[in-house]
């Protein structure tokens, strides 16, 4: 697995919110997110000030539909354009934090930004980063066509086709299926 950067994981969560049982397909999560669900995903990926307003959470998931071009293939040109409007759009002002007990980090807003401001810097950050440390490529699409769930790809190899096992399991029963048929048909 390789090390990304800051905010790749919480780019997945932001795009790739759970849903009630299963995980939500990006298209098919409803838009705007719940504030409660929304906060969910801020905690989970260790974001301190997670109580939004519902305007609040209306502006993240602008944020998320803006995000959502960075990723799948594409000419890297045409990937980092989306990046630096993004970037140009974010109160992005790097330091180094000290804060409720955590190490040295990197925060992309200043200290007394609003909670979506950091969120938006951090995240425009983390694609950033792989993009510049690890490969544009890594900025994923599920390659299952019902899917299309977006991903950053920490594997080793960096040849992650699939959001999950689940898709690619799912894909791989369905090209059984289809090639069992095709040849029952041939035999026929």
């Amino acid at each position: 697995m390789i090390a990304t950067g800051p905010g790749d994981r919480f780019v997945n969560g932001l795009q790739n919110p759970v849903g009630i049982g299963q995980k939500a397909f990006a298209r098919n999560a409803p838009d705007p997110l719940p504030v409660t669900e929304t906060r969910s995903i801020l905690i989970k990926h260790g974001i301190v000030r997670n109580n939004l307003t519902e305007q609040q959470t209306a502006m993240l998931q602008a944020w998320r539909r803006r995000l959502a071009p960075c990723f799948g293939p594409q000419p890297l040109d045409e990937r980092c354009r989306t990046v630096n409007r993004l970037l140009a759009d974010t109160a992005s002002r790097p330091h180094v934090s000290l804060h409720d007990g955590h190490a040295p980090h990197l925060h992309y807003s200043a200290p007394d930004a609003d909670p979506v401001t950091h969120i938006c810097a951090v995240t425009v950050a983390g694609l950033a980063y792989v993009i510049c440390f690890a490969s544009a490529e890594r900025l994923g699409r599920c390659a299952r066509g019902a899917c299309q769930r977006v991903f950053v790809d920490t594997s080793r190899n960096g040849r992650r086709s699939y959001c999950s096992v689940r898709c690619a399991n799912n894909e791989a029963v369905a090209r059984h299926r289809r090639e069992k048929a095709e040849l029952a048909a041939v035999a026929r």
